[in-house]
């Protein structure tokens, strides 16, 4: 074998190793190629920058640390608050959904989740989905009670002290039930992404801080979170403020 022919730096490379005799474990080749990829790749094969892969120009801001806030306002003596909107000045808006919404059985929208790690809150769903207005007492308090599924490994988002009634639909009967089940608020939604779209319940809005979202179904919620940017906002978690 003729060295003065091994032009490559590979070449030079196993040139040097032949006749040194120190032979590594990883062929030279080999092992170019992982620092190429690895400057390609700095992290591993995972996706890079993965707000862009969501049509973001920028990260999503870290939430702030809660600001001190005044309790919301309760619905009663005894009874937890209805919200829609929290009161405060951080510039924080929520993102919810519900167990049995699209929103979970969108394999995209958990993708997105986790990657941008969004703290979005999801409730569960109470047994039968039907209205609680005007039903009795006793049947109030067997759905909320049992409302399913539980938090567990699979659904570590559910939260078992926050309650979305069925439809946004509650009465006094509901607050009553809810108490007795544990429940601190009722958990309605300022806005909510319909078709793609964020609609607001009560007409013309614009998102601001402490705004309740409902996402359902999921397709909006890339442009959800342009829109949030845009407007100087981050996502919160509502745990952290309820």
């Amino acid at each position: 074998m003729r060295l003065a022919n091994l032009r490559t730096p590979v070449a030079v490379a196993l040139a040097a190793t032949l006749l040194t005799g120190c032979a590594q474990s990883v062929d030279p080749i080999e092992r170019l190629g992982k620092k190429a990829a690895q400057r390609v790749h700095p992290h591993g094969p995972s996706r890079e920058q993965p707000y862009r892969h969501w049509g973001l120009t920028a990260p999503l801001a870290p939430a702030p640390k809660p600001s001190p806030l005044q309790a919301p306002r309760s619905a009663g003596p005894d009874l937890p608050p209805v919200v829609d909107h929290v009161r405060t000045h951080d510039r924080v808006v929520f993102l919810t959904y519900d167990h049995d919404a699209g929103a979970r059985r969108d394999p995209r929208f958990a993708e997105m989740v986790r990657e941008l790690r969004l703290p979005v809150t999801e409730f569960g769903t109470t047994p039968d989905h039907r209205h609680f207005t005007g039903r009795p007492y006793a049947a109030q308090r067997t759905e909320i009670c049992g409302r399913h599924p539980r938090p567990d490994s699979r659904h570590p988002r559910l939260n078992s002290r926050l309650l979305r009634p069925p439809y946004g639909t509650y009465d006094t009967t509901t607050l009553r039930a809810a108490a007795d089940c544990g429940i601190s608020a009722l958990v309605l939604w300022r806005a909510s992404t319909t078709a793609g779209a964020l609609t607001y319940t009560q007409g013309p809005h614009r998102l601001a801080p402490g705004d309740i979202v409902r996402l359902a179904p999921t397709a909006g919620t890339a442009r959800l979170l342009r829109r949030i940017q845009e407007r100087g906002l981050t996502v919160g978690r509502l745990e952290d403020y309820l």
